[in-house]
């Protein structure tokens, strides 16, 4: 008996490796995944003296001749370049992103070691921790000089919206170029950043900002994981809150129960939220009145348009309330829906109906009462 357990057990042990080696076989004969709509570029720079891969994701009306784009650049995107593009199509069909270019930045080369060169790249000075990091300088010069103007030479961008976003190392980079060209881009997102590297580095360069300037003309998220050193975190943040740059317009969050690297998924997404939130300005009542009615779309379905609390809001069957924000007297939004409404008059001024514009397509809803 106890033989035939042996020979039992070998037998399915052998199985077992037969079948995994025969499924690793497989995967070798596969094709890899790809992200759809996705290039890769590449770029030589004189400056750094490197070659960097650039992962892009352009929009989907990307072909409209008459546009121009805004453009998101992503440090660390051998890592974080899939989750930035997925958090990216999510926010766009909810409407809180706009139509925008992502370049994400990496380093390219035979076997990169990845871990090197960001600290090369990403920290600002010498310290005791990397005493070969110095390239933070060289590497925003890159970024200033030959990346940007190369991108710019490639794809119809708007040369007037940038966002920068880096974590950890990146953080530490992207807080490093806020306090050195803070022009240079208009929205900041940024998670976990490495702020006491260094024996806090960071601090003095934003002293020696502070010494020269008074105002940050940007938008700036940053966010760490509850599990980290939140303290430094908070101390940093306060200090900017009790400089009052004007301009600054700031947002910091603790995301709760999660580390380093784990709150990159919702400090991004909240990030670009924020930085890229609409605006919306308070409408008469006179004006608000003319819109009110009822509305009828192709398929039937009624919408009743009121009055609340200094909003409009559409009664839609199914859908319960919904508040329409106002960009301008004719122009609407919805938060947390990609739709676009525009309330178009006859030559009396009599509204006729409303222009709308969703995910798949747009319609005209006709005002019947």
């Amino acid at each position: 008996m106890k033989n035939k357990i042996i020979i039992s057990f070998l037998m399915i042990s052998f199985t077992l490796c037969v079948n995994t080696g025969q499924a690793q076989n497989n995967n070798e004969q596969l094709p890899q995944v790809e992200i759809p709509g996705t290039q890769v570029l590449k770029i030589n720079s004189a400056i750094v003296g490197q070659e960097y891969v650039l992962y892009i994701n352009l929009p989907r009306n990307f072909s409209d001749t008459t546009r121009t784009f805004p453009v998101i650049y992503l440090l660390d995107a051998q890592w974080d370049f899939p989750l930035l593009n997925a958090i990216y199509g999510e926010q766009y069909y909810d409407g809180f992103l706009p139509e925008a270019i992502i370049v994400g930045m990496t380093w390219g080369g035979t076997n990169p070691n990845y871990d090197l060169l960001r600290a090369r790249d990403f920290v600002p000075a010498n310290t005791n921790q990397q005493p070969a990091a110095t390239g933070a300088l060289e590497f925003l010069s890159f970024i200033k000089n030959e990346l940007i103007p190369f991108i710019g030479s490639k794809y119809k961008v708007n040369p007037n919206d940038r966002t920068l976003m880096g974590s950890s190392l990146g953080g530490l980079f992207t807080l490093y170029t806020l306090f050195n060209e803070a022009e240079l881009f208009n929205r900041y997102v940024l998670t976990s950043p490495a702020i006491n590297w260094g024996n806090g580095i960071i601090f003095s360069y934003e002293k020696k900002y502070a010494e020269e300037y008074s105002d940050i003309p940007v938008k700036f998220f940053m966010a760490v994981g509850g599990y980290e050193n939140v303290e430094s975190f908070q101390n940093f943040a306060d200090g900017l809150k009790e400089k009052k740059y004007k301009g600054l317009q700031m947002k910091t969050i603790v995301v709760d129960g999660i580390g380093h690297s784990g709150g990159k998924a919702e400090g991004y997404t909240r990030g670009l939220q924020y930085v890229f939130e609409k605006e919306f300005i308070n409408i008469s009542d006179d004006i608000l009145s003319q819109y009110t009615g009822i509305y009828q779309m192709g398929s039937g379905i009624e919408i009743n348009v009121t009055k609340e609390n200094g909003h409009l809001v559409a009664n839609v069957p199914g859908a319960g309330k919904i508040i329409l924000y106002a960009e301008n007297e004719k122009d609407f939004y919805v938060k947390g829906m990609y739709l676009h409404i525009h309330f178009k008059k006859d030559n009396s001024g009599k509204v006729t109906g409303i222009q709308t514009k969703y995910y798949t397509g747009e319609e005209f809803v006709k005002k019947i009462k």
